[in-house]
């Protein structure tokens, strides 16, 4: 039996953050980082029949051209994942009676739609990413036994190159699932690393008032190149979903509208636009 204190529920059994109940999610589940993104996913609903909310954690599920969706938002960085990857698990996989694990497992597939900048100059504002590995340079999945689902050689290149400093810790590569991959992939989509930072200032390389360990660091990620697999942009999120996914049996997919180039120096003109076609996209590629 899981311990009260280890899996936390509210008086009304929903799981403690994201305030749900089993019967609220679907299997398909895409991730926005913003709450005020999940209504301009669910406004192509057909119908929406649940909607809750909870401090960064907005809920909605629906029907979708006769597929049932939920839209999750996760709010920013790879501690919230942690968060929601673990309840959202918790729903389909605990008997929250019981507090016992289910006999069967349930897969879940989650896709994350997000904005970020791209790491190279011929990755256009307002193209789409899809994140074919993600490098964790955060250390939270180390938290967790990931060596089965990590790329060991994959780090050590990245570290060599990049002359990492392993006082920040060992970063961590993880791939995407190869069905959901082959599922939504179109040309539209450059592929790549996508590099999960734990912070949006100086651990990507930003300085404002405060110099950082590694003013190179960002030169050496985007000349990282592992058999012409580059590094494509550089985000929160990516590998938290990638790895707590391997790790808890889900199908996990990271797709990136890219609405600013940090090699050039520009930024979208209409970054709603683009992101606003990546959600049509994919919500058409997940009912195929």
């Amino acid at each position: 039996m899981i311990k009260s204190s280890e899996l936390i529920l509210n008086p009304d059994r929903s799981v403690y953050h994201l305030n749900l109940k089993p019967e609220h999610i679907a299997n398909d589940i895409i991730f926005v980082g913003d709450p005020e993104r999940v209504s301009k996913i669910t406004k192509h609903f057909e119908t929406v029949e649940f909607s809750t909310q909870k401090r960064e954690f907005k809920t909605e599920t629906g029907i979708y051209k006769g597929k049932r969706i939920s839209v999750q938002s996760t709010g920013i960085g790879p501690d919230n994942i942690d968060i929601v990857m673990n309840e959202l698990d918790a729903l389909v996989n605990i008997d929250l009676n019981t507090r016992e694990l289910k006999p069967n497992h349930t897969a879940l597939n989650i896709v994350r739609i997000g904005t970020s900048g791209s790491l190279q100059a011929d990755i256009p504002v307002d193209s789409w990413v899809m994140s074919k590995y993600a490098i964790g340079l955060d250390n939270m999945l180390r938290s967790y036994l990931i060596e089965e689902h990590s790329d060991s050689e994959l780090e050590d290149a990245f570290i060599s190159h990049t002359n990492w400093d392993t006082r920040k810790g060992r970063p961590t590569v993880v791939s995407c699932n190869e069905t959901l991959e082959n599922k939504i992939y179109s040309e539209k989509f450059y592929k790549g690393f996508t590099g999960t930072a734990g912070g949006f200032y100086g651990p990507q390389g930003r300085v404002v008032r405060l110099n950082i360990q590694d003013p190179e660091l960002n030169y050496k990620m985007d000349t990282f190149n592992y058999n012409g697999t580059r590094m494509t942009n550089l985000e929160m999120e990516t590998s938290a979903i990638y790895g707590l996914g391997k790790l808890l049996g889900h199908n996990c997919l990271s797709l990136n509208a890219i609405i600013a180039n940090r090699v050039v120096g520009e930024f979208s003109l209409n970054p709603e636009k683009t992101v606003n076609e990546l959600i049509a996209y994919t919500l058409d590629k997940l009912i195929g």
